[in-house]
């Protein structure tokens, strides 16, 4: 066997329990890309002001959109992620497995199984369409570290404006659409601004204006923000959408620092009270859903729009394991 295919998915606890929520929040945080803090601030932070409180909120998140056998399967990510792998491994030649850069599976132990199995190459496909230090960066990192030196490695660059991607998003959006729809929005996750600034290789464009994501610049590479608009004009292109039906947000934001705005939950409020009624959003950012599309969008975001003078939230799919989807992610890994 010359190669070997490994899915990199976020995460996501081994139950809804507090203690296993704990446990998987505890490997998060501490990742030094996700709070890019010195060591001793982050533990601190982590520690005395996070798991306190955190994990019993986010424990009962997590159980509102979990499998009925409250075991692993039970989480939407991972059952989403392995039924993905398992249709790619079906379409190409060589093994295929899935892995989260934390919790279980680990990275760990499926590079071993891979490279046990004879491979002289692993082409990694970490599951994130725009490039962001926190998903992409920490999940090659981890491959990297495990991977032995004899096995090389090539990693499937960010996919977010590749017209495949971007047609099956589209064929997704119009087979979910209600009829009387009043307006799309696309929310993504958000990221803490400093994070843009930090992964400018100019050290002097990103976030210096509010145009800077449509003045061409070698950071847009590796800007986060710059990816996610760049997903959002193909998208609506495709779709046939002018500004006035559609809005990109951020969402999921953590602490006091100031993250990517507009934030969702504001957009919600501010959508309504313009008069939208019938609102359908879908989250470009995620190609698998989870937490943060079932729960704070499908839950939460759909109780704050009917709450603020909404008629109706429709949380459009994530691509899950479409079929137009595998056939995609076929090509580009076959």
């Amino acid at each position: 066997m010359s190669r070997a295919l490994l899915l990199v998915n976020l995460g996501t606890p081994r139950s809804p329990s507090v203690r296993d929520v704990r446990r998987y929040l505890n490997e998060f945080l501490m990742d030094p890309h996700v709070l890019n803090l010195p060591w001793p601030a982050r533990r601190l932070l982590v520690s005395a002001f996070i798991l306190p409180f955190r994990p019993r909120r986010s424990a009962a998140a997590y159980a509102s959109i979990w499998g009925e056998d409250g075991a692993a399967q039970g989480s939407p990510l991972l059952r989403h992620t392995e039924a993905l792998g398992t249709a790619l491994g079906e379409r190409i030649d060589g093994p295929c497995a899935v892995a989260m850069r934390y919790g279980e599976p680990s990275i760990a132990g499926a590079v071993q199984r891979l490279a046990a199995s004879g491979c002289a190459e692993l082409l990694l496909a970490p599951l994130f369409p725009q490039h962001a230090d926190s998903t992409r960066t920490t999940a090659i990192e981890a491959v990297r570290r495990h991977l032995p030196a004899h096995v090389k490695l090539e990693v499937l660059p960010p996919f977010y404006d590749r017209r495949d991607y971007i047609d099956c998003q589209a064929n997704l959006i119009e087979r979910h659409l209600p009829p009387d729809w009043d307006h799309l929005l696309l929310s993504y996750h958000g990221l803490p601004e400093r994070h843009i600034t930090q992964a400018d290789p100019t050290g002097a464009h990103c976030l210096a204006k509010p145009d800077c994501c449509e003045q061409a610049s070698a950071a847009h590479a590796t800007c986060y923000r710059h990816q996610c608009y760049a997903t959002a004009r193909a998208l609506t292109a495709r779709l046939g959408l002018d500004a006035e039906r559609a809005t990109v947000s951020f969402q999921s934001r953590l602490g006091r620092l100031p993250w990517l705005t507009p934030y969702t939950d504001e957009v919600l409020a501010e959508l309504a009270g313009r008069g939208v009624r019938r609102l359908a959003v879908y989250c470009p950012s995620f190609v698998a859903d989870n937490l943060e599309t079932l729960e704070e969008i499908g839950i939460q975001g759909r109780d704050a729009f009917v709450q603020a003078g909404g008629q109706s939230l429709t949380l459009i799919p994530c691509l899950n394991a479409s079929p137009d989807w595998v056939k995609a992610l076929a090509r580009w890994v076959g």
